[in-house]
């Protein structure tokens, strides 16, 4: 049983799984009691907690799931076909059955197979259309009237090509051969230590961490306040897979190479401001009480006129203040202890981070961002080990171009290479295999590489021949034969 269950998982309530009918994919959470819109139709998954991932589901017209049973499909009516569609006009007087008619056969809560059935048996035309036409043609109508989902569960293949097709621009247009391409040059796997930089919401990530499997480590590189991790959370991965992983800001980079990045001082931050804000509460707990203090005087004053009935009352007033007061301040003290214990797991984090870059031993380079590519790389180099490969993804060529001759002008790079990913999908079909009329325009471009030991004086030299031999010395050539 052990065996079974490892090679057939189940679904389970809390897991994140990818729901698919035809070609259209999308990840949601299996929660019960919660409906799901999917296709422009609602139900619910809690009939599907239990089963095997891979089931297909029918919607019940209740909104519930009920697995589909394997029935053979009829060929009675498949037989009788026709040798030539030249003949048939498609005037919409076909089809005898309405769109009342349709719908009242929903409303019935007749099955969408049966529907299709008497869409069949209903259309004039159906027997004379050949035999490949009338296939479509049940395609077509079981796409539509059938509503059928299977649930499958997340992988990279599946939620990148779920992005591409829904959002592509949240990706960066990062089509899924191009990932394993990505994944490929890199030479991602268990036990490595990779750097991740990428603005694909977290889809890179999430195909870097499937791939190593919970084992090595991944330091994350993120520009802004944090990373973003969408399409990380829809693998559902467990939580040891998290131990390993961690995350360090682009803005501290430099700081980190200088040298003048110093971990101690960083925990002084929200400390101090913490100790600012206690401060500033302390000042206005000091004016408060300064305030009731005047206007306790001033009562007081003013009391020797008034009955003793108000003076009462006044006393349950000021009792209920000073309650409201102290449940006010422990409120207060409660969230500067919150902050200060996100601060200190973020410093935590940031100095683990910190002290897994400084070793400079990182055995790959992944990155796959909306900016410029050129400062990432050369910055981000600096972190890799000798003899281990790299690979920069861009949307277009130029960018990466001027990032190949600059690392061909800074050295420590044998193996360069810029390429296309290009894909063409075929339909497969007996006696009709042919390639797709419709296909991705481009795929992106990819840089890679593989670090070697930079010669420091060799480079500086280069470096400094190469500015003399700029624009100067083209001028000095033509000034020179002038004077000849």
């Amino acid at each position: 049983m052990a065996v079974e269950r490892g090679l057939s998982p189940r679904i389970c309530e809390g897991d994140c799984a990818v729901l698919k009918r035809g070609d259209v994919f999308k990840a949601v959470a299996v929660l019960r009691q919660r409906k799901i819109i999917f296709e422009k139709q609602g139900f619910y998954l809690d009939n599907a907690i239990g089963h095997v991932y891979g089931t297909t589901f029918e919607v019940t017209s209740d909104g519930n799931l009920q697995p589909k049973r394997q029935v053979e499909e009829t060929t009675t009516e498949t037989k009788e076909a026709g040798t030539d569609n030249r003949n048939i006009v498609d005037d919409g007087k076909s089809q005898k059955l309405t769109h009342d008619d349709i719908k009242a056969l929903k409303d019935k809560g007749i099955k969408g197979q049966e529907i299709v059935q008497q869409l069949i048996e209903n259309s004039t035309t159906f027997r004379d259309k050949t035999e490949f036409a009338q296939d479509k043609y049940i395609k077509k109508k079981k796409k539509k009237y059938e509503a059928v989902i299977t649930i499958v569960k997340p992988s990279t293949r599946i939620l990148s090509t779920m992005y591409y097709a829904r959002e592509p621009g949240k990706i960066i247009h990062l089509r899924y051969d191009t990932l394993a391409q990505m994944l490929t040059l890199g030479n991602v796997r268990a036990g490595n230590k990779m750097i991740v930089m990428e603005t694909c919401a977290g889809l890179v990530l999430g195909a870097v961490m499937e791939r190593m499997g919970g084992y090595g480590s991944i330091i994350q590189m993120y520009p802004g306040g944090g990373p973003i991790r969408a399409a990380t959370s829809c693998f559902g991965f467990p939580k040891p897979f998290f131990n390993n992983l961690h995350e360090f800001p682009l803005s501290k980079v430099d700081s980190l190479l200088c040298g003048t990045l110093s971990m101690e001082t960083l925990p002084s931050e929200p400390e101090d401001t913490a100790l600012t804000e206690e401060e500033t509460n302390g000042l206005v707990d000091e004016k408060q009480t300064s305030v009731q203090g005047t206007e306790e005087e001033s009562s007081a004053e003013t009391a020797m006129e008034i009955n003793q009935t108000e003076e009462q009352e006044t006393m349950d007033i000021n009792a209920e203040d000073a309650e409201f007061k102290e449940n006010k301040e422990r409120e207060n003290k409660e969230n500067v202890r919150e902050k200060q214990r996100k601060q200190w797991e973020r410093t935590k984090k940031l100095t683990e981070a910190a002290a897994l870059l400084r070793e400079k031993n990182a055995d790959g380079l992944l990155v796959a961002s909306k900016f410029h590519p050129t400062p990432l790389l050369l910055s981000l180099l600096e972190f890799v080990a000798p003899s281990r490969p790299f690979v920069v993804y861009c949307q277009y060529k130029e960018p990466l171009l001027e990032c190949y001759t600059k690392l061909r002008e800074r050295g420590g790079v044998v193996n360069l290479k810029l390429s296309e990913t290009w894909l063409r999908s075929y339909q497969v079909l007996p006696d009709r295999s042919h390639p797709k009329l419709t296909m991705s325009g481009g795929g992106g471009y990819i840089l890679s590489g593989i670090t070697v030991v930079l010669d420091k004086g060799k480079s500086d030299s280069s470096n400094l021949e190469a500015l003399k031999m700029e624009e100067p010395s083209s001028k000095r050539c033509k000034v020179q034969d002038l004077c000849c």
